[in-house]
């Protein structure tokens, strides 16, 4: 049957790197002609689902109670014999159990996207919790680094889980569609310096996105007549008197703001920026900030663990530093803001043909439609771009 759909369920659809996920699969869907919808409890983005054309149902797939989690699943069933559902993507846990229930008694496949670390403790209650994201047909990893972990932790066979790394909208984050005069407004409406260096970190302002570490590296450089930029919000709690604390401490020529942009807006940051860093004292998944700022042509330097390893090739597309050092990260952001044009340039280059080539949403897009096909086989009809 040419019209069987396929159904994204996600918690909510807030600002996030899973939501935005979640949209740019709906888009693929709905260029490829194929019925789809997005079940989830709602959210900021449904507005830009719907534009796309595709149908957001709510339901409260968002509980993490049992009794609520087992009745959503009758819920879930009426709705995906309703739409004629073929194939059902999950992303997230509590409505993974739902969906799980939901498709066993309807005898359709489903398949998860394994995003992150999920916590492991206490590993009696944890693990057995995590694991069905991996009880589908098959799971998605986001990275090679989860894909291992999957391997490791929960002895998923590798025949079992289907690579898929996270992408960059290549089109978006492209500086060349940056007009010199918008970027200087943008510098302008948030009172950012163009008369040095930017050192930009962004991400939300919790303690293992690395800020203070970035702080320790500043008293350390011997080029400290920078702006740095941390994007990402405001701190709060004991946090934020610990970064308070630091900030003081920084020489008076440091230039330092703190602030959250719309999502739309991120490229102008990306644009101003001389460098940006991520030194995350965790492993992430992937590193969507790191693949952005690399396809607008920016120098990252990253700690040298989990997703941020299979973005950058050290010292060729970027530069990966030993995890909460902040001596060595002093010494690269020196190496880098010393470099002459044709040394930037290079790297520059290398970076934004690595994101084009392995993490454009493009390719991300057309993969995972393919295991689409891969198990839906002739009910679903349509052209990959692979």
């Amino acid at each position: 049957m040419a019209d069987r759909s396929i159904i994204q369920v996600i918690p909510a659809l807030n600002q996030g790197g899973v939501e935005r996920g979640t949209i740019e699969i709906a888009e693929a869907l709905q260029k490829a002609k194929i019925p789809n919808y997005v079940i989830s409890s709602g959210g900021k983005m449904v507005e830009e689902l719907e534009k796309l054309g595709v149908e957001h149902i709510t339901l409260p797939v968002q509980t993490k109670n049992p009794i609520k989690m087992w009745l959503n699943s009758y819920k879930l069933e009426k709705v995906f014999k309703e739409k004629n559902a073929g194939l059902v993507h999950v992303r997230s846990r509590a409505p993974a159990w739902s969906v799980k229930w939901a498709c066993n008694r309807m005898g359709i496949p489903f398949i998860a996207t394994f995003h992150g670390l999920y916590g492991m403790k206490p590993e009696s209650l944890k693990k057995p919790y995590n694991r069905v994201m991996t009880q589908g047909r098959v799971v998605i990893a986001v990275s090679a680094f989860i894909r291992q972990h999957l391997m490791k932790e929960y002895g998923i066979p590798e025949q079992h889980i289907r690579l898929i790394p996270r992408g960059a909208d290549i089109n978006r984050f492209d500086a060349t569609k940056l007009s010199e005069a918008d970027i200087d407004a943008f510098a302008k409406k948030y009172d950012i310096p163009r008369d040095k260096p930017i050192i930009t970190l962004v991400g939300r302002l919790s303690r293992i996105k690395g800020h203070s570490v970035v702080l320790d590296a500043l008293k350390q450089m011997k080029n400290q007549d920078v702006t740095v930029l941390f994007v990402g919000g405001n701190p709060k709690g004991d946090y934020e008197a610990e970064l308070n604390e630091k900030v003081k401490a920084l020489p008076k020529n440091i230039t330092l703001k703190m602030f959250a942009v719309p999502g739309d807006q991120m490229p102008y940051v990306y644009a101003l920026s001389t460098v940006c860093v991520q030194p995350t004292l965790v492993p992430e998944s992937f590193g969507r900030g790191i693949a952005e700022a690399q396809a607008m042509g920016r120098i990252v330097v990253a700690s040298n663990h989990g997703g941020a390893v299979e973005l950058i090739m050290d010292g060729r597309s970027g530069f990966l530093t030993p995890v909460g050092d902040s001596r060595v990260l002093a010494g690269v952001l020196d190496k880098v803001l010393n470099m002459s044009a044709d040394e930037r340039a290079k790297i520059e280059q290398e970076a934004r043909e690595s994101v084009r080539t392995n993490f454009s949403i493009q390719k991300m897009c057309d993969r995972t439609l393919s295991v689409y096909k891969e198990l839906m086989g002739n009910e679903l009809s349509y052209k990959t771009r692979e």
